[in-house]
């Protein structure tokens, strides 16, 4: 069973450094969440509570998502040495694609960074 503060470190926290494989895993379960919400959501009958309660758990889950995905970039680019505050562009649609596909290529510092000691773990 995974340890639960590991889980909330990697999805909420943004200090320390990420695999590719680990930004890749989580980067895919952020999306799958709100993908399933949102087909959850067309199946319901408009108007109906069902329907109701299925946008606003879309809405709920989409923004908790994105902060997740976002602490994932930030630790991602900690893993190359640079400073999480490039995660913001990552809110601009053409290079949110790119550069999830680089993070998920470009290897990171294979030693120690400011950042942490090693990769997958808090400072």
């Amino acid at each position: 069973m995974p340890d639960i503060q590991q889980l909330y470190w990697l999805f909420f926290k943004v200090g320390g450094r990420i695999s590719r494989a680990a930004y890749l895993l989580g980067g895919l379960l952020a999306n799958l969440v709100p993908a399933f919400l949102l087909y959850r959501f067309v199946l319901a009958q408009e108007e109906s509570p069902e329907s109701g309660a299925w946008a606003l758990s879309f809405f709920a889950a989409g923004l908790v998502c994105v902060w997740a995905i976002f602490a994932l970039s930030v630790k991602r680019l900690h893993d190359f040495g640079k400073p999480g505050v490039f995660a913001i562009t990552l809110f601009i649609p053409v290079i949110s694609y790119i550069a999830f596909i680089a993070f998920c290529l470009i290897p990171g510092d294979p030693g120690p960074n400011r950042y942490g000691a090693t990769s997958n773990s808090p400072h």
